[in-house]
């Protein structure tokens, strides 16, 4: 009888967990194709990509979004078990951190055009990750 409860809980558990995990997974592949998009047209437009004198890949742009996606999405998934108010709290927390975000490419050495490119990749990955995850989320 134990293990029929507890089988039945893991499965509810994991079933209600699937669109937002899989939802999650698209916003973050969408995302990181926005920003390798944004990455290569500031490219193509004259837009140097080099900061600190180090270059950053155009595929950088989408890796470095999947994988900061995939952190707001385990984000998410402890919210949406642990918080009251989990849309909510994801929501301002991954405002703040966008925000954050912004700082080191205000700062970063590189032109003003590449920082300025650097801040739209950050605010487009926001914009696209941020609603997809938080609409699963109960409110």
């Amino acid at each position: 009888m134990t293990q029929n409860i507890h089988n039945d809980v893991t499965t509810t558990a994991t079933s209600s967990a699937q669109p937002l995990v899989i939802g999650g997974l698209i916003a973050a592949a969408v995302a990181g194709a926005a920003t390798a998009a944004i990455a290569a047209v500031g490219e193509f437009a004259g837009i140097s990509l080099v900061v600190g004198g180090a270059p950053i890949p155009v595929p950088g742009f989408a890796v470095l979004t999947v994988v900061f996606s995939a952190v707001g999405l385990v984000l998410a998934l402890v919210l949406a078990r642990s918080a009251r108010r989990p849309r909510t709290v994801f929501v301002r927390t991954t405002v703040v951190l966008t925000v954050l975000s912004l700082v080191p490419d205000a700062l970063v050495d590189a032109p003003a055009a590449t920082r300025v490119l650097l801040m739209l990749a950050h605010v487009v990955a926001a914009a696209i990750v941020v609603p997809a995850i938080a609409r699963r989320l109960s409110a």
